[in-house]
């Protein structure tokens, strides 16, 4: 298994859709690329399969940011190769979105709950 994480921006809306008897949510992740003296950008061509895709879709829109960890993979098309993740979990990253996703009660994957956000209090206590 090739195991990947990458953060970056969804290139557009996720979309679930029948593959055969399960449901595949796919997404495409936009990840800078900097060598030190150019800058790219790598696309990676994501798929979630099952329940927890669908249910996360909602969530997965153009512009978010996400990071997100699974095995790598390549699919060949017309002559070219595109980088391919199948996700093994998703998450949204910062911002209000993602502060609004937990008051909604986004659970995220793995049915794992959104972590709360709470205030810390920085006080040593002697």
């Amino acid at each position: 298994m090739k195991n990947l994480t990458i953060a970056g921006r969804l290139t557009k809306d996720a979309e679930t859709r029948d593959a055969g008897e399960r449901r595949v949510t796919g997404f495409s992740v936009a990840v800078d690329n900097w060598d030190g003296k150019t800058k790219g950008t790598l696309f990676f061509d994501a798929s979630m399969w099952g329940d927890r895709g669908e249910k996360v879709a909602q969530h997965l829109t153009k512009g978010t940011p996400v990071t997100v960890s699974g095995d790598l993979g390549t699919r060949e098309h017309n002559g070219k190769t595109y980088l391919t993740i199948r996700v093994a979990d998703v998450t949204l990253q910062g911002g209000k979105r993602a502060a609004s996703d937990a008051d909604e009660g986004f659970s995220g994957p793995a049915g794992r709950a959104a972590p709360a956000h709470h205030e810390i209090d920085d006080s040593i206590p002697f």
